[in-house]
């Protein structure tokens, strides 16, 4: 590895996060810890936990979130209350289940200053329509912010601005570790970006391939502009067939121990190749 801090990167994704569980395992394991971790999204989520104990066993506590019945709530609810929501806000689910879990694996960890890593997570200001990096201040407003996906959370107001999912503006955010200083940058992606994109034919892909469009855009944009003088790796997530384009999929939390295992597999593999 290149001298300087060793950044983790934490992309977004939904279900497909678990993957990041799979190779912050690997990661660990390996002797690899981070000195800065940046997240987007289900990314924020994940890369908090580890900022607040980056050990090895913080896996093992991931785990068992992801297939916990709190992880199941965040995107679960009575069918009458989902729709009540629409009407009066435009958001199917409540953000109280995530800001409970958060609490609780978190704990005393209540600020940014208060994690042994240093992180920072993206969300995108509705009123200044920005890329907007949370570093100081409380964490779970921040990753709640990063995580609000757009129709299935309302936004989170922090300092009276309203703040949505950060893949928004920047799903992988690999420039911001290189902009911070990072020496060294290991790439959690979740897989989506290496899937090959066809034409919409149906309206609903309409929006769906134009975000990917633009999520891959940028992704491969900062890729190409990292200095040689950083180290770059992009983890496997062992690949999978398991079916997660449907217009629910979000809520399928099933396969996140296969997910995380094939990962786990695959970047343990990749790093005894790659770092020794």
């Amino acid at each position: 590895m290149s001298d300087g801090p060793v950044a983790f990167v934490l992309g977004g994704g939904g279900v497909l996060g678990a993957v990041e569980v799979g190779m912050l395992r690997a990661l660990l394991e390996h002797g690899v810890t981070p000195d800065l971790i940046v997240g987007t999204s289900i990314g924020a989520v994940n890369g908090v936990l580890v900022a607040a104990n980056p050990t090895p066993g913080v896996t093992e506590r991931l785990a068992k979130v992801w297939a916990s019945p709190e992880a199941r709530a965040v995107y679960g609810d009575l069918p009458h209350r989902q729709l009540a929501r629409v009407v009066r806000g435009g958001h199917l689910h409540s953000p109280k289940p995530l800001r409970d879990l958060l609490h609780r694996e978190l704990g005393e960890a209540t600020t940014f200053a208060d994690l042994p890593v240093r992180f920072q997570c993206c969300a995108a200001s509705i009123e200044r329509s920005v890329e907007h990096w949370f570093d100081r201040g409380e964490v779970v407003p921040a990753v709640l912010a990063s995580s609000a996906v757009p129709a299935l959370l309302p936004p989170i107001v922090v300092g009276g601005e309203h703040y949505i999912d950060g893949g928004i503006v920047n799903s992988i955010p690999v420039g911001r570790a290189v902009e911070l200083g990072a020496g060294t940058v290991f790439v959690l992606q979740v897989g989506r970006i290496d899937r090959p994109l066809t034409a919409p034919r149906h309206v609903l892909d309409v929006a769906k391939v134009a975000f990917e469009i633009s999520r891959r855009h940028r992704y491969a944009r900062e890729l190409a502009a990292v200095p040689p003088t950083v180290d770059v790796h992009v983890l496997p997530t062992g690949g999978g067939s398991d079916r997660d384009d449907s217009p629910l999929a979000y809520r399928d939390l099933a396969a996140a121990a296969r997910r995380i295992d094939r990962a786990y597999e695959a970047s343990v593999a990749y790093l005894k190749e790659n770092l020794r």
